[in-house]
């Protein structure tokens, strides 16, 4: 596998090496050396799947806050997404900057977002299933959240928004959401 390093500090593109042949291809989607000579996390103790029926659907843009971050590896097994991540981490060179790629089964690429980043997608196709590595258990209760339409992130979704939750409406903009989770 290629790993490539983005401009946002500590986030990769993970490009797999297809080996084809006559039966189809076969690749590598982790190797634990390989990220850990990359200086990548290498302990994922949950993978997580996510289904969407319509193209258009927008999930995100989520996180958990300190001390839960998680750090996450995301690719697309069937359709195509264009997958955002945000540097939310203080004082991180790239803090407030974000990365969009397109992720698909047919590139097989994948993207690896560091603790501390938001992360979110929009799928391109109908039936687009996405698949995550999380370097974390999730937390109830330590989950956050900033709006897909924040004017100071500006991300440029191609498509129309055609299913949302009312919970990702409801997020904050970026400057609220990094602020810290609201008190109990």
């Amino acid at each position: 596998m290629i790993i490539e390093p983005l401009a946002l500090h500590g986030a990769a593109l993970i490009r797999p090496e297809r080996r084809a042949d006559a039966r189809g291809w076969f690749a590598r989607s982790f190797c634990e050396a390989e990220f850990a000579a990359a200086g990548l996390h290498t302990r994922y103790p949950q993978h997580n799947i996510s289904f969407n029926a319509r193209a258009g659907t927008l999930r995100g843009l989520h996180f958990q806050h300190p001390p839960h971050e998680e750090v996450k590896v995301i690719s697309c097994t069937r359709g195509a997404i264009l997958d955002v991540i945000v540097d939310l981490r203080p004082g991180s060179p790239t803090h407030g900057r974000w990365h969009a790629q397109e992720l698909s089964a047919e590139n097989g690429l994948a993207l690896y977002a560091p603790a501390g980043f938001a992360h979110g997608f929009q799928t391109l196709s109908d039936g687009a299933e996405v698949r995550y590595l999380m370097g974390a258990p999730y937390v109830a209760g330590a989950d956050g959240g900033i709006r897909h339409d924040d004017p100071r992130l500006a991300i440029p979704w191609p498509l129309p928004v055609s299913v949302i939750s009312e919970r990702d409406l409801a997020l904050p903009f970026f400057d609220a959401a990094a602020e810290g989770p609201p008190a109990a």
